[in-house]
């Protein structure tokens, strides 16, 4: 490679790599994640199609969990999940939105307030979309706890739950000062995405693989918003966040 063309390669990559760049290391990150989740959730619903990798082990997953929930033993802990999911419905999702909305402005945080805004709402479209286009169906039992007349692919309740929770995570973890404190965020987020899609499962609305599906779309959606809106900021503010 002649000199002036690696010269002008480690100067970009200089550039992508720098924090202080308006489309430096921020926007880098972002663009890295956002093609990682596009790929595994590409390949992830080629399995879903053609019901091989992963997606070959879904029906065994779900009856063995439907019968868990229908065994009168475990009563109390499929009340919790559906307590669980009811809470992390769309009118549930939408209360949580507005009320963390209503937090972040008095925090004064109107740029986070927009990333929000973008995320939960525009994941939850995203995630209809997804659906007509994939058109999967959901477990089907001859004694079902829960019915539902939309698609499967990708779970709407575990994409909302990574959008807002990831969301949160990622404000706590650039705004608090307290290294204890961001630990705690990130667990807190990755414990509450988890207990959303374990009970989506559990009650027989998705297989394990709409799970998957959902966490990847989440992944790819919150990266293309918060590093949307970073950038946007950095360009009017001229200054890294």
């Amino acid at each position: 490679m002649p000199a002036r063309a690696t010269r002008r390669l480690l100067r970009f990559i200089e550039a992508r790599l720098a924090p202080e760049s308006e489309f430096g290391l921020h926007l880098t990150t972002g663009g890295l994640l956002l093609a990682v989740a596009t790929v595994l959730f590409a390949e992830l619903a080629d399995d879903v199609m053609r019901l091989q990798g992963l997606a070959a082990f879904d029906v065994h997953v779900s009856q063995w969990l439907h019968a868990l929930a229908r065994d009168p033993a475990y009563g109390l802990l499929t009340a919790l999940m559906l307590a669980f999911t009811h809470v992390h419905s769309v009118p549930g999702m939408v209360l949580l939105t507005a009320a963390l909305l209503w937090w972040l402005r008095r925090q004064g945080q109107r740029y986070w307030m927009l990333a929000l805004a973008l995320a939960v709402p525009g994941g939850m479209l995203l995630n209809v979309v997804l659906k007509q286009v994939y058109q999967r169906a959901r477990p089907v039992f001859e004694e079902p706890i829960v019915s539902l007349s939309t698609y499967s692919f990708p779970s709407g309740h575990t994409s909302s739950a990574t959008l807002f929770y990831g969301l949160l995570a990622s404000y706590l973890v650039m705004t608090a000062a307290r290294r204890g404190t961001r630990v705690l965020a990130v667990a807190g987020a990755l414990l509450m995405v988890l207990l959303v899609a374990a009970s989506r499962m559990y009650l027989g609305a998705h297989y394990p693989t709409d799970i998957l599906g959902a966490v990847l779309e989440g992944v790819g959606w919150l990266a293309v918003c918060i590093t949307g809106v970073s950038t946007w900021r950095r360009r009017r503010e001229g200054r890294p966040l």
